[in-house]
């Protein structure tokens, strides 16, 4: 039942977006020159504005309140307000703690890696010939092909486990075994410096690297040849010229795709989910978000994580906004 309003919801939306914005399509035909040019931006606009309150700040509003409830323990009970019970439950909680450490973590390191090796694989490509370009890029953005979950089983036979007297099928136990010797190991239950977040950080990492190839090799290609040879004939080393001369040039491009996977890898969910559960303190605050919700039926504390969420994710936009902004004042 809920999938269905949700979808009569959606529906409903749109039929009135429609509606609105034929009406004011036939008010402005029919008004005067004067009116015309004062009404004709709200014709374009006006429809949009209603789908962002819709699908956007609706949603947003409806949330922060129900953060600050409890849902009634009996059926037919309304909801109870508990002001901020929700969130100080949540920030004196050491599984919830150890969450925000989670994406912390997955804040550092995994945009930077992925635009690192973007980064380096775009050069050496470039260097390899045009054909054997095209072939290496394929495979490198191979992966953006498949889906997050699809990922995940595939690199289940990485990382997963087979008890000690049966044949290592993994890939990284086998590997292992043969080489040192030793029991193969669990490695997505190893917590121990947080080493299974950090094997699950490998596989965004390989996702997201084709993304970040493909938009900085475009970008390096864009950078004008005169300022590289003017480098080169002032004496300037390959590496001098890369860190001093290409690299300013597509700072923007770097920006734009950090700030893309940064937002990708805060509101990451169906990797985590489908390797470990969030369980073997690897839980993410989307993965957490889901259990507060369906696992322990506690929809106000599930609201208060998406708004911690929200509220981290809110100076990226403006960042990345006024990024864009600074750009195009540039040109």
């Amino acid at each position: 039942m809920a999938i269905v309003s949700a979808l009569l919801s959606v529906v409903a939306g749109l039929a009135i977006t429609f509606i609105i914005y034929w009406a004011l399509n036939w008010v402005v035909e029919r008004a005067q020159e004067k009116w015309k040019k004062r009404l004709l931006p709200y014709v374009f606009i006006g429809p949009v504005l209603l789908l962002i309150g819709l699908f956007l700040v609706y949603p947003a509003v409806r949330t922060f309140f129900s953060s600050f409830m409890e849902q009634g323990q009996r059926r037919g009970e309304g909801d109870t307000f508990v002001g901020l019970q929700n969130y100080i439950e949540l920030f004196t909680s050491p599984d919830f703690l150890s969450v925000l450490v989670n994406n912390v973590l997955w804040v550092l390191f995994v945009p930077a890696l992925a635009v690192i090796v973007g980064l380096l694989v775009a050069i050496l490509a470039d260097r390899v010939g045009p054909r054997r370009e095209k072939s290496f890029k394929s495979i490198i953005f191979l992966p953006m092909a498949i889906s997050a979950v699809a990922a995940a089983v595939a690199w289940r036979f990485i990382y997963f486990y087979a008890p000690p007297g049966n044949p290592q099928i993994y890939l990284l136990n086998a590997i292992w075994t043969s080489v040192t010797g030793s029991e193969p190991v669990p490695w997505l239950t190893i917590d121990a410096g947080r080493l299974n977040s950090f094997l699950l950080m490998a596989i965004v990492i390989w996702l997201q690297a084709g993304f970040a190839m493909v938009l900085l090799s475009s970008a390096i290609k864009g950078v004008p040849e005169e300022t590289i040879e003017a480098a080169r004939l002032d004496g300037a080393t390959e590496r001098k010229t890369f860190f001093f001369v290409i690299i300013p040039q597509i700072r923007g491009t770097i920006i734009a795709v950090f700030v893309t996977i940064l937002m990708t890898v805060m509101k990451l969910f169906d990797i985590i989910y489908a390797m470990t559960g969030g369980q073997y303190n690897t839980s993410v605050l989307a993965v957490d978000f889901y259990n507060q919700l369906f696992s322990f039926q506690n929809p106000g504390k599930a609201a208060a994580v998406v708004m911690v969420l929200m509220i981290a994710v809110t100076p990226v936009i403006v960042y990345q906004v006024r990024s864009y902004k600074a750009q195009e004042e540039l040109r």
